[in-house]
């Protein structure tokens, strides 16, 4: 025999939750436990702060190095002759570059062929290239000395390349330092 068209209807519409207990219980489980694990979460996010693993970006040595300024300001005195490098450490630490293998097209250092034409044109004519540039070569080689030590460079490199010029006095470089 047939089922009543009612019995059908009312079993098609029937869910999971037969009892008002399982309602209660299916509430809780919807409603109340994701918002405590929403807390538990909340408080272990916000608690103390936990490093990343094998990094140091905010220690504070770090963050000292990151915000410390760019450059540095060094103020050295023109008259201070025991602070002037020698025309030899000049040389090694600027000039050594092209002079010493003759790139660029720079006269190498010791060789009189190559200094002699320069040397016939007087010292202030080389010291003036050497402060001003010439050719591939940037004003004062592109170094951060003083004129006069350049000038003592200059001297050096000339009297080993064949010349007889005489060592700079400090007075003259002091003469010509600007104001």
């Amino acid at each position: 025999m047939s089922a009543s068209p009612d019995h059908d209807h009312d079993e098609a519409h029937t869910g999971p939750i037969k009892t008002p207990q399982q309602l209660a219980w299916a509430v809780l489980f919807a409603f109340v436990v994701p918002v405590v694990v929403i807390i538990m979460l909340a408080n272990y996010v916000s608690t103390a702060a936990k490093p990343a693993a094998g990094t140091g970006a905010l220690d504070a040595q770090a963050v000292a190095e990151r915000i410390a300024p760019v450059a540095h300001v060094q103020v050295k005195s023109a008259n201070d002759v025991s602070a002037m490098k020698t025309g030899e450490q000049v040389f090694q630490a600027q000039c050594a570059a092209c002079h010493a293998t003759g790139a660029a097209g720079a006269p190498k250092f010791g060789d009189a062929a190559a200094w002699g034409p320069r040397l016939k044109s007087g010292v202030e004519a080389l010291l003036n290239s050497a402060l001003k540039g010439k050719g591939n070569m940037g004003p004062q080689g592109g170094g951060d000395f003083s004129d006069f030590e350049i000038q003592r460079a200059v001297v050096y490199m000339a009297n080993n390349g064949g010349g007889k010029f005489d060592e700079p006095k400090m007075a003259a470089a002091a003469a010509s330092a600007p104001n």
